[in-house]
């Protein structure tokens, strides 16, 4: 593909992650064009962007000829159908996450994306935010030593259970397919793959449909990392926790950029990403110190997107990594369902390419 060349993307689904996350995010990177959204609600779209084309059958959009990559963000049941469809058509594939529902369904994408020759990624934004860019600095500038216990917690407090498909019965709904995408795979870019995992997963809100609240460790023999959401949190968690051979930090509070784009700031407005919640250093016995959080910025995602399918960079996050962590997200499935420490399901050839993609 020409570099003068736009990438002309058809985003599927205008819910909650295709309008607070994907389509801001597309329109303000250079060389994307957001050509088209498949939507039910036409009217909430042009509300929005009023110029871009909507389609209300999401096949009809990952087949157009004028499409290049297909951003999917419908429902997670969608995601595996979808995106089988539009690598077929010959198009590039973001999918948001969760990948898939299942192991098995993101094994054949990602057959099908090598034996079509296009790029297929998922969309793990939160590598961009600046709490886990700070944390991540901190652990690989060896401030805190060795890392022995980790943990990481994305908690909100929403008592009542909303009529929403993420929150419902069926397949692919609750907090661990949720938000237990994003907590595996920032665990897997500091640490590298778990030998086990170890989950409790449960239904805690009266009327709860799925579960709402995950606890999970991954076993790394010298190291524990703890994983947790939850729907029943007012306060007084912390975002992340790290304790290391020669001390400890803590990152209070979230990355801004979910709620700076539900204020209405657009991705590069000034203060875009800006974190004022420093990280706490606790350097054995010296003094805290007090590090400024670095600034968060998920277009760098999609600005990768755009670079690979040029071929000038590599994916930002490649299917190997994607594939490993619906590995731990469905180990986790399993050992909450069977009460067992699980090893996560991969093979020598996937361990070896998520290997591969990680190294520096």
């Amino acid at each position: 593909m020409s570099a003068d060349s736009p990438i002309r993307v058809a985003l599927i689904g205008y819910g909650y992650a295709g309008k607070t996350f994907h389509a801001p995010l597309i329109a303000s990177v250079p060389g994307l064009r957001l050509a088209c959204i498949a939507s039910s609600r036409p009217d909430d779209v042009h509300a929005d962007l009023p110029d871009v084309e909507v389609v209300a059958d999401p096949l009809q959009a990952t087949v157009r000829d004028d499409i290049d990559l297909v951003v999917i963000a419908a429902p997670n049941a969608q995601h595996a159908p979808l995106a089988a469809a539009a690598l077929r058509a010959g198009k590039h594939v973001v999918v948001d996450k969760p990948f898939t529902l299942t192991l098995a369904e993101a094994r054949e994408l990602r057959a099908l994306a090598k034996r079509h020759g296009r790029l297929l990624s998922v969309f793990h934004n939160r590598r961009w935010d600046s709490d886990f860019l700070g944390m991540k600095q901190v652990i690989d500038g060896g401030r805190i030593g060795e890392v022995v216990h980790f943990e990481s917690h994305i908690d909100r407090f929403r008592p009542q259970v909303r009529a929403r498909w993420r929150e419902s019965a069926q397949p692919g709904a609750g907090i661990w397919f949720d938000l237990g995408p994003h907590l595996i795979d920032q665990a897997l870019q500091l640490f590298g793959l778990p030998q086990t995992v170890q989950a409790g997963l449960a239904a805690l809100r009266p009327g709860a449909l799925s579960d709402d609240w995950a606890h999970v460790v991954l076993d790394y023999e010298t190291r524990r990392v703890v994983l947790h959401a939850s729907m029943l949190v007012a306060g007084g968690s912390l975002r992340f926790v790290a304790h290391g051979t020669r001390g400890s930090v803590v990152k209070p509070r979230i990355d801004p950029q979910e709620t700076q784009m539900l204020a209405g700031m657009k991705p590069g407005d000034a203060g875009w990403g800006e974190d004022d919640d420093a990280l706490l250093l606790y350097p054995g016995d010296a003094p805290v110190e007090t590090i400024p959080s670095p600034r968060g910025d998920q277009r760098l995602y999609y600005a990768g997107i755009r670079d690979a399918i040029r071929s000038v960079a590599p994916s930002p996050v490649t299917d190997a990594q994607a594939l490993a962590v619906m590995a731990v997200l469905e180990a986790g499935v399993e050992s909450a369902r069977t009460g067992r420490v699980v090893a996560p399901s991969l093979d020598g050839e996937e361990r070896e390419s998520f290997g591969q993609a990680n190294d520096p």
